[in-house]
């Protein structure tokens, strides 16, 4: 019964458009995943770091494009993102995760008590925002609606390290029916904001994955005949380098709990402003 709620919540909020979603959220009326929801609208990870290493991971973000695609930079102090839409960065993503020195200590559905004068902002465009678009098409994806975050893994890609952040590439998983793979390597390379198109398609050991039920975070997803796995690079790789950095504080959306902007999700990169 409880599943069968929670889906119908889930079915409804998918006709909400991108502010009503957000004061939703702000409120504590959705603390939910957001894939598949606002249609058309681009959805960002959010990575909170203190002032004195903002430039490092602007830097890390920009020399990184294609995991880290950079949508908007908050002013110093601000929680605002009047670039990105009506957006309070404390309240308006459905949940956070608090680091200290790397590790996650807590999970909050606001940061208003956290919030300091010396934080600055990123938000990353997510691949989520695309799942609206590709089920239009008439892709079939069995993480929307699901209740589930998709998986994630960390690869031997290396990143090009700056400052303190560096590491591997992390990238998100996808079943895709053989049938369809063409189609979505065509549809998500429409979306360079929301990591485009696909890095890798078939056999996982080839980007050093071992095992695909065994995610390093996410709810693993099983791969059901006539489907291959399909990898996207995910700006989970910006959380992986900051728990790595071992900051004293900071602060990011939690896997699956994006932030909804106002802009166009298919958007040239000329359209997004670092406020």
């Amino acid at each position: 019964m409880a599943r069968q709620t929670t889906a119908l919540i889930y079915d409804n909020l998918r006709l909400v458009d991108a502010d009503k979603l957000r004061r939703l959220v702000r409120t504590g009326a959705y603390e939910g995943y957001t894939g598949g929801l606002a249609g058309g609208k681009l959805q960002a990870n959010v990575v909170i770091v203190p002032r004195r290493f903002a430039g490092d991971f602007h830097q890390f973000c920009v020399r990184n494009p294609k995991p880290c695609p950079l949508v908007g930079v908050s002013r110093a102090g601000s929680p605002l993102l009047p670039a990105l839409g009506d957006i309070d960065i404390r309240t308006d993503a459905p949940q956070y995760n608090i680091y200290c020195f790397g590790e996650v200590i807590r999970r909050k559905t606001d940061i208003i008590d956290l919030w300091r004068d010396d934080f600055a902002a990123f938000a990353l465009g997510s691949s989520l925002t695309v799942e609206a678009a590709l089920a239009g098409k008439g892709i079939k994806l069995r993480s929307i609606g699901s209740g589930k975050a998709l998986p994630k893994f960390r690869t031997r890609i290396e990143t090009h390290g700056v400052g303190p952040f560096g590491g591997e590439m992390v990238v998100s998983m996808r079943p895709i029916r053989r049938c369809d793979v063409d189609k979505v390597r065509v549809l998500t390379a429409r979306f360079p904001h929301a990591h485009g198109s696909p890095i890798h398609v078939g056999d996982p050991s080839i980007i050093g994955i071992r095992d695909l039920m065994a995610p390093d975070w996410g709810d693993a997803v099983e791969i059901m005949e006539g489907e291959v796995p399909v990898f996207w690079a995910s700006s989970l790789t910006a959380q992986d380098a900051l728990a790595r950095a071992e900051l004293a504080i900071s602060i990011t959306v939690s896997p699956g709990h994006m932030l909804i902007t106002d802009l166009d999700a298919r958007a040239d990169a000329g359209a997004f402003k670092v406020y």
